[in-house]
């Protein structure tokens, strides 16, 4: 959160007065010593609690006794991007008073549907007597506009739209047939006598119907309420630019015009929008519940998706099921709670988070409503408004928040605070102000008019910019403010970045405090801070971007030296000497022998007096001496002390000698063991010539064998071949193909053989 720093010596030489805006932390981290934070509040006016009404119980409240919704006024102090937060407690209270009003299509499609409706007021209001008390019903018809190509305009059919046979009355738009009331029985009386009427083609006006019953609420009797609106039809509707086809151009004007509960506007009008129609029934706290057959059930669940509170019920085909659908839909309807809210002032935004039953919490478009809510049942919703601005200064704003389909609202009254509290305290005419040319106010001089500078030194018509410019000049250069500023009356005033952990500082504004050098792409390395581009680092960092530690801790070696004694540590990374190590640490070594191989010449020639170094053995292998022990037990076991290596090698013999090598710190530890080396024994030659001359052998056999097999497997294969070709020769006993018969034999063709 920002503040305002109004002391009065705060600025420094550069720093223009915008700098006295700043996060809270940052202005007093800056020396800042008067602060001025305002901050909001949320007062609440009427909280009166919410109702605990019982149906069997003998109180007997009026509807505007009846509260759901608490609190129910609230004043709000809003900050710029400061977010006020407040709870709403919704319950639902048991036996509220219900008005139901069912407006029906009485075209003639619905012939059937009416000698259902004619006993429906007696019936529903049995029904709804479980669920209230106080159940107040009214009954409305409609057709279509009474203009061509809606309905046939010629005399008689204007009289009887019907076919002959049939006896309708006169179309009509809509009429208001029974406004809201208690008795059942003239319901059932008035419905009895109506009859149905006709028009040409399929969808109906019901638009307009609906609109005057949202509207005219004294004819129709609305009460503060739970307002129920059923709308029973077996056929689609017209909408905002059908009027066209009737010529009516002019849009629905949403307002009553009911003459003797006659709609009598119908041809002047368009039909309303569903835009239109949804902000009525919303600002009326009007449910409508959509009784409609099978065949228009997607056109009217898809027009549901639309109006908010609404519910759909398919209808049978002679209504025969509408108190069952308006039963069911009613308690669709109101087991479901929706807060809506007026338009919001520019620059204010308001959020919901709501809290259900069972623990379900949502946020975003679903914080607004609860669903599955029974009578008695109590939710939470927690509203935050946010302004980004001051909208209004000086001027209230006032939002309403309620339940959609319900009459009880919640008023937020939204104050703006666009000052701190030091500007009413603002000195006119300050000395402060360079002899009163200005108003002292909240640290800072605000210049008259004409004045500027400041502490509004300065003229504007007196002083020559040219003059003033050579004073924002460093060291008589061509550059005003460094290019970082603007000169006002002779005085750099330095821009303002749009990081505001960014600005310029100094006379010239030539110093900055982000323009120093980075490590790990981090100024001063995060190790320091940048003081007119130049880093001062703390503590143990040093370098010009503090990228250099002074702590050593990460050269120690495993061995407890630094650098593993192998290199230098500079800044907190070892720089080794010998090239043959490296790693951050100088431990890594790939082209060196082990510690084994490394000290086996010395440990051999130290114990056993033996090896290639036997001669040079006491100058050579002066670092260390071998502890020397008789068995293998007394060896270190392996992984019982750090650093500790268990070493096998061969001698000259090809016998193998134990020791252990241990590096602490700068001391060497050497155990070896002085047993007789084990060494490998020689060869069993006996076993050797005679297995190798028994191989010898049977390869031979084994060889001679398999050629045997060969030869008798081959003699067999050509033997079969002979007796084949033997059998399949045929010798040829038949005559000489050369030899020609001296004989000539004639047949008589006469001779029949007789």
């Amino acid at each position: 959160m920002c503040g305002w720093c109004s002391t009065e010596a705060f600025l420094k030489q550069g720093e223009s007065k915008s700098a006295r805006c700043d996060e809270i932390k940052a202005l007093e981290s800056k020396g800042c010593s008067k602060v001025e934070n305002p901050r909001g509040n949320i007062t609440i006016d009427e909280n009166k609690p919410v109702t605990n009404r019982k149906k069997d119980g003998s109180e007997k409240l009026k509807p505007d006794q009846i509260t759901q919704i608490q609190p129910q006024k609230l004043t709000l102090k809003l900050r710029a991007g400061e977010q006020q937060k407040f709870s709403l407690r919704f319950k639902r209270a048991e036996d509220y008073p219900i008005d139901m009003y069912y407006l029906m299509d009485l075209s003639y499609s619905m012939k059937d549907d009416l000698e259902n409706v004619k006993n429906l007021g007696t019936d529903l209001m049995h029904e709804m007597q479980t669920i209230t008390s106080d159940f107040r019903i009214g009954f409305g018809s409609f057709v279509e506009k009474t203009v061509m190509p809606y309905i046939s305009t010629t005399p008689a059919k204007l009289l009887n739209p019907c076919t002959s046979d049939q006896n309708c009355t006169s179309p009509f738009s809509y009429k208001n047939v029974l406004s809201l009331t208690e008795d059942g029985k003239r319901f059932n009386t008035l419905v009895s006598q109506q009859q149905i009427s006709g028009n040409l083609d399929s969808p109906e006006g019901g638009f307009d119907a609906i609109m005057q019953v949202a509207v005219c609420g004294e004819q129709i009797g609305w009460r503060n309420v739970t307002r129920l609106l059923v709308f029973s039809t077996d056929a689609g509707f017209h909408f905002a630019g059908d009027g066209k086809l009737g010529g009516i151009v002019l849009p629905n004007d949403g307002k009553c015009h009911l003459t003797n509960n006659m709609y009598t506007m119908s041809h002047y009008y368009d039909y309303p929008s569903i835009a239109h129609l949804v902000q009525k029934l919303s600002d009326n706290n009007i449910q409508t519940i959509f009784a409609v057959t099978e065949e228009f059930q997607p056109v009217y669940k898809e027009l549901k998706n639309l109006i908010p509170k609404s519910a759909v019920g398919t209808l049978s085909a002679n209504s025969s099921n509408v108190i069952k659908l308006i039963i069911d839909a009613y308690n669709s309807l109101s087991s479901e709670v929706i807060l809506e809210n007026s338009k919001l002032p520019e620059g204010v935004s308001i959020s919901y988070v709501s809290h259900c039953k069972n623990g379900v919490s949502e946020t975003g478009d679903n914080g607004r409503k609860c669903s599955n809510i029974s009578i008695g049942d109590e939710v939470l919703f927690d509203v935050a408004i946010t302004a980004k601005g001051c909208p209004s200064p000086g001027k209230s704003e006032t939002i309403k928040i309620k339940p959609l389909g319900f009459n009880e609202e919640v008023v937020v009254v939204l104050n703006f605070i666009c000052e701190c509290e030091c500007h009413k305290s603002g000195i006119p005419n300050s000395p402060d102000c360079h002899f009163g040319n200005g108003t002292l106010e909240c640290g800072a001089c605000r210049c008259n008019e004409g004045r500027i500078g400041r502490v509004c030194e300065c003229s504007k018509d007196d002083v020559r910019t040219e003059d003033l410019d050579a004073n924002c000049r460093m060291d008589n250069g061509t550059d005003i403010c460094s290019n970082n500023g603007d000169c006002v009356c002779g005085t750099c005033e330095c821009k303002k970045r749009d990081n505001p952990e960014e600005r310029y500082e100094g006379k010239y504004c030539e110093c900055d405090n982000f323009n120093c050098d980075r490590s790990n792409n981090k100024l001063c390395g995060g190790h320091g801070r940048c003081v007119c581009r130049k880093c001062v680092c703390d503590a143990n960092y040093t370098g010009s971007a503090c990228d250099c530690p002074l702590d050593k801790q990460p050269c120690m070696a495993s061995n407890g030296q630094e650098c593993n004694g192998r290199g230098q540590c500079e800044c907190g990374v070892c720089k080794c000497t010998d090239t043959k190590f490296q790693g951050p640490t100088c431990e890594i070594c790939p082209t060196c022998p082990g510690v084994c191989a490394e000290h086996k010449n010395c440990v051999q020639c130290l114990a056993f007096k033996s090896g290639e170094l036997k001669d040079v053995c006491e100058s050579t292998c002066k670092n260390f001496k071998p502890i020397l022990v008789k068995k293998k037990e007394d060896l270190p076991q392996p992984n019982s002390q750090p650093f500790l290596t268990h070493c096998k090698e061969r001698d000259a013999n090809d016998c193998w000698f134990f020791f252990t090598y241990t590096r602490k710190c700068f001391h060497i530890h050497v155990l070896c063991l002085t047993s007789i080396p084990e060494c490998p024994a020689g060869p069993d030659i006996i076993p050797i010539v005679a297995g190798l001359v028994a191989g010898i052998v049977l390869i031979g056999l084994a060889l001679l064998l398999i050629w045997k097999l060969l030869m008798i497997i081959h003699d067999r294969r050509e033997f079969a071949k002979f007796e084949k070709e033997k059998m399949n020769a045929k010798w040829d006993t038949g005559e000489n193909p050369i030899y020609k018969s001296a004989v000539t034999t004639v047949v008589n063709p006469k001779y029949e053989g007789k």
